[in-house]
């Protein structure tokens, strides 16, 4: 079970961090999801094991790892992957959009959520990162 934590720095009750040690922890200064009443706000995910340490792979590799991270953070704030209705991509190699444009359409499907890629973007050690927007679950 999640540990959510309410932000009292914001002063607004709707607002939680999500915190548990089922997801992937990073060395970096940031929440992994944040919560606003029933939408969820998870940061870039990487291709990166449960601390937080770079698994360097091939495009397809780190694809997987990536939205398998982001799937993980998803489901302990009580989503999944058929709620997010935004996604933001960033690909370091332009020559691997047709690869992730096929890969992704494994993840996602029609109606896909908004979207929005990048490449040459990444620093040397990453091929690819994603963030996401999605909606609980159970809304209400």
């Amino acid at each position: 079970m999640p540990n959510l934590i309410h932000s009292h720095a914001m002063n607004h009750p709707n607002v939680t961090h999500l915190a548990t040690d089922d997801i992937p922890t990073s060395h970096l200064p940031f929440s992994p999801a944040v919560a606003v009443g029933d939408t969820i706000y998870v940061s870039g995910q990487a291709s990166v094991d449960d601390e937080g340490n770079i698994v360097s792979d091939t495009f397809e590799g780190e694809f997987r790892r990536s939205i398998d991270n982001m799937r993980r953070i998803l489901e302990a704030a009580g989503s999944d992957l058929e709620h997010v209705v935004q996604t933001r991509n960033y690909v370091r190699d332009p020559a691997d959009l047709k690869g992730f444009n096929e890969l992704y359409r494994e993840f996602f499907k029609p109606p896909f959520p908004a979207r929005t890629t990048i490449t040459n973007c990444l620093p040397e050690v990453l091929k690819y990162e994603v963030e996401c927007v999605a909606v609980k679950k159970t809304l209400g």
